[in-house]
């Protein structure tokens, strides 16, 4: 038995529902072990302010060093793997008629976990672009040292995520910002629900009745709005609730 309630009333709307839309943050990878964006850095990173790499003109200016900065990260990623908050929400999804997750997470976990119809704002650090033209390229040396070059057009490769000052990719934010306009029941997940624009697809939900559910161990700004709040880690709160939903 769980440690925690979980209301029969959401029970019961999450079984029933046709729509479901989910939005994970940062909060559930940290459960796998990825750290947060804005953890503090360790060794050779401490000395930088991660929000002062992940630019374009910090890229246009050394390269190389954002560069190292992205292959560290991905090493921290692929030492990382699904934990039972993920492994919940593809039971989830294989329940619901119609389910989309949209996650601020660039660490592929859910993929990696089974989910089909996962939506990534933010992009995913696994993959690698040219940074003149934004077309993807498949093969590159992982190397730290070495900055890559496109093999097509000789641009210099940065990772496929969305930096500061850029804007989401328009098609995964239209199906975002329509999946919380019209599914039955909105799923915030581990996130601070401060970043914008994610920040704003469960006040979309919130504010044509929906039932907006948050499940995170500390309040953020939309507990206000939530018509459940479940504290708590994704990890456990979720593998609970996904077994009362499905049995």
């Amino acid at each position: 038995m769980s440690a925690f309630h979980i209301p029969q009333g959401l029970i019961e709307q999450l079984r029933t529902a046709r729509q479901v839309a989910v939005l994970t943050g940062a909060g559930i990878s940290a459960e796998s072990g990825v750290p947060t964006f804005r953890d503090a850095q360790t060794g050779l990173w401490a000395q930088y302010d991660p929000q002062e790499l992940a630019t374009r003109r910090a890229f246009q200016q050394n390269p190389q060093l954002v560069w190292a900065w992205y292959a560290w990260r991905r090493g921290l990623v692929a030492q990382a793997v699904p934990n039972p908050g993920h492994h919940a929400l593809v039971t989830l999804e294989r329940f619901t008629p119609h389910f989309t997750l949209i996650t601020q997470n660039v660490d592929g976990l859910h993929a990696q976990a089974g989910s089909q119809n996962v939506i990534e704002l933010h992009g995913n650090i696994k993959r690698i672009k040219c940074f003149d033209h934004d077309h993807p390229v498949d093969h590159w040396e992982e190397e730290t040292d070495v900055q890559p070059y496109c093999p097509v057009c000789g641009s210099a490769l940065r990772p496929d995520v969305v930096w500061f000052g850029e804007s989401l990719p328009a098609v995964a934010l239209h199906t975002a910002v329509n999946a919380a306009r019209t599914c039955d029941i909105f799923l915030s997940i581990g996130t601070s629900a401060l970043v914008q624009p994610a920040a704003s697809l469960p006040i979309e939900a919130h504010q044509r009745r929906i039932t907006v559910v948050e499940i995170n161990p500390h309040p953020t700004p939309l507990t206000p709005y939530a018509t459940y709040v479940l504290p708590g880690p994704a990890g456990e709160i979720l593998p609970a609730l996904v077994a009362q939903v499905t049995q």
